[in-house]
């Protein structure tokens, strides 16, 4: 008879498990240095918002022309290989940079690399949505995907602080180097994680005498199309992906933002933008640990809706202070809120979403909420510019709240 606690011993049992959790600990890690990094960069090459925030919302068109067949790519191809290259590539694009910079200082280099490195990020997160469920058994993916962002949150909090000590230090071109070197360290990695094979799609996914979905009906475009049919039919992830769309306009850009008030606007370092940072990830920690309770006791709407919205009055607060310690309060609080937001969006999703469908439906989620981003990122932060950060940030925090309680009025509350 199984006991209680046994999904638990058997989940750290598996040694598979034990190398993902490692290894996606060191690629958040790596992640978080170019959280820092990229934008201090920019800054230090440009002292210009307005490119930090084009960098930025190129990144996020990489990201959303990857995403229209990262869930194809996803559902056809060998999962643990395209973690692998993913990886393997960012390692080349990211060491590309302190390379070049021993001999010259081209911008055209970041507009070129961080987008790219952009794409396969976006190839990356869905693919990483998939495997898991590759790795452990049915009734541990919950617990495997709290200790995943448990994990993330730890190197979130650690990295930014790490990349603005070396930033300080050795300037922003040495964090991106080691940004590099962790992207190299998981790639090689995930030579020691096994999965088991991908599941055969249901029969209505093949063509006539085919056979494991290959050469599925319809196509790359049919096979995208099947992802973005789920999502509208839903009457609550198609309302949700409306609000979350306008939400990602709203705050794509808002780490140049706070970047941009905590150098520029306040007068500090580099190292004072890590602490900043790092506090605020310190919110996406508790995240992992509050969020279970929240949802049992309120459900997914509520949730969503009161997350959102508490993010907002976070983001708005931003412009009345100015002492640095409360905006890494505000930092962490705003990212406490919309961790609990999109821990219950995701986990949403899973659960509505037939398996064979989690790869493109997570590929067309992400692809049109995050479609306004680099729109959004490039308005913002041109308006931090024009018109103050302070001002901008009031503007993004009300907006934020008033896309939350818009969700009152959709079949999100009801979710």
């Amino acid at each position: 008879m199984r006991g209680r606690d046994q999904p638990t011993a058997s989940l750290w049992a598996n040694p598979n498990y034990r190398a993902f959790l490692a290894i996606q600990t060191l690629s958040a890690l790596g992640d978080s240095f170019s959280f820092v990094a990229i934008p201090l960069l920019v800054l230090h090459s440009t002292g210009s918002i307005v490119q930090m925030g084009l960098v930025t919302g190129l990144t996020g068109v990489a990201s959303i022309v990857t995403g229209l067949f990262a869930g194809v790519i996803a559902d056809r191809v060998d999962r643990r290989a395209l973690l692998m290259v993913t990886d393997v590539a960012r390692c080349l694009l990211y060491a590309t940079i302190p390379l070049v910079w021993l001999f010259a200082t081209p911008m055209w280099l970041i507009y070129t690399v961080v987008p790219l490195a952009g794409g396969f990020a976006m190839l990356f997160r869905v693919a990483y949505v998939t495997v898991v469920p590759a790795i452990v058994e049915p009734d541990q993916i919950t617990r495997a995907n709290a200790h995943l962002f448990g994990s993330y949150a730890v190197a979130t909090v650690g990295g930014p602080t790490l990349a603005g000590f070396v930033t300080a230090a050795s300037g922003p071109v040495a964090a991106i180097g080691v940004d590099a070197a962790t992207f190299a360290l998981s790639a090689a990695g995930l030579l020691l994680v096994k999965l088991r094979p991908m599941p055969t799609p249901p029969t209505d996914e093949q063509g006539p005498g085919e056979e494991g979905g290959k050469g599925q009906r319809g196509g790359v475009r049919g096979e995208f199309l099947a992802g973005i049919r789920f999502l509208w039919a839903h009457p609550v992830l198609r309302p949700l992906t409306v609000l979350l769309s306008l939400f990602i306009f709203l705050t794509h850009g808002m780490t140049d933002v706070i970047i941009f008030r905590v150098k520029e606007d306040l007068g500090h370092g580099d190292d004072t933008v890590g602490y900043v940072l790092s506090a605020g990830t310190i919110g996406t920690f508790l995240a992992s640990f509050v969020v279970t309770r929240v949802r049992k006791s309120l459900g997914f709407g509520p949730s969503w809706i009161g997350a959102t919205a508490l993010g907002g009055v976070a983001v708005a607060c931003f412009g009345l202070t100015e002492n640095v310690p409360v905006i890494g309060a505000l930092s962490a609080g705003m990212l406490l809120a919309t961790g609990v937001a999109g821990i219950c969006s995701m986990s949403l999703r899973q659960e509505v979403t037939p398996s064979h469908l989690l790869g493109r439906v997570t590929a067309a989620f992400w692809t049109t909420h995050y479609s306004l981003g680099p729109l959004g990122a490039a308005a913002v932060t041109a308006a931090a510019a024009g018109f103050g950060v302070a001002e901008v940030c009031m503007v993004v925090g009300a907006g934020v709240v008033c896309v939350a309680l818009s969700g009152t009025l959709t079949g999100v509350a009801r979710g």
